[in-house]
């Protein structure tokens, strides 16, 4: 796969731009400037790549705006070599930052189709994830504790599954929201085993999540 000087420069003019919105994380601005987002992109469609928006993928998906991807990388507030779960793989490129973070990352996906393409696009990462199918909306017990949690869909609450899974001071980012189409950014934090900090804070727009304790267990 290609990445030209051309993508290159794309590629530090969206840096700036995210700077510019206020992303002040040197850490997910390094990663996203190394990042080539037009790998995670079909052919015909990358020169959409480096604008600041989402954009449709396959099963009804998106790959995120990248200024939505930077500020949740920004909130969960790791540092290299710490263990995340992302829950919702979709088209990797989240993954994919996370990854150039220096992170050792665990990804799970309900859509087995596209875990599968993200595994390809993942492949320069492959011995620092562990790219999982399956319901991620209750997290993955398996491999807790987390330093922290980046959840890619909207929830309807926050399940308590994800906060137990948590060491003490990670981190849990999360939409919420009352409906599919609307969701308001959250983040708690572990204070101690019973204890935890809640923050509410920009609104955005998810695609919705699925499984036990996403919309499916809404009815709708």
């Amino acid at each position: 796969m290609l990445d030209t000087a051309v993508h290159q420069g794309k590629r530090h003019k969206l840096v700036r731009e995210l700077a510019d919105k206020g992303i002040d994380s040197k850490t997910v601005l390094s990663a996203i400037a190394k990042v080539p987002r037009h790998w995670f992109f079909p052919k015909d469609f990358e020169h959409y790549a480096y604008r600041d928006d989402a954009f449709p993928i396959d099963f009804g998906q998106t790959i995120s705006q990248p200024y939505t991807v930077a500020y949740q990388s920004e909130l969960i507030d790791v540092t290299a070599g710490e263990k995340v779960l992302e829950i919702g793989t979709g088209s990797g490129y989240q993954a994919a930052v996370l990854l150039e973070m220096g992170l050792k990352l665990y990804s799970i996906e309900y859509v087995r189709p596209l875990l599968e393409q993200a595994a390809q696009r993942l492949k320069p990462y492959k011995n620092s994830v562990k790219l999982l199918n399956g319901d991620g909306s209750r997290g993955v017990p398996k491999y807790a504790p987390f330093d922290a949690i980046l959840v890619t869909a909207g929830a309807p609450a926050v399940a308590n599954e994800l906060l137990k899974q948590l060491k003490i001071g990670g981190k849990l980012v999360i939409p919420v929201g009352e409906t599919k189409e609307n969701q308001r950014m959250h983040r708690y934090t572990r204070m101690s085993e019973t204890k935890f900090h809640k923050e509410v804070l920009k609104p955005f727009r998810f695609v919705p999540l699925v499984g036990k304790s996403g919309w499916d267990s809404k009815g709708s």
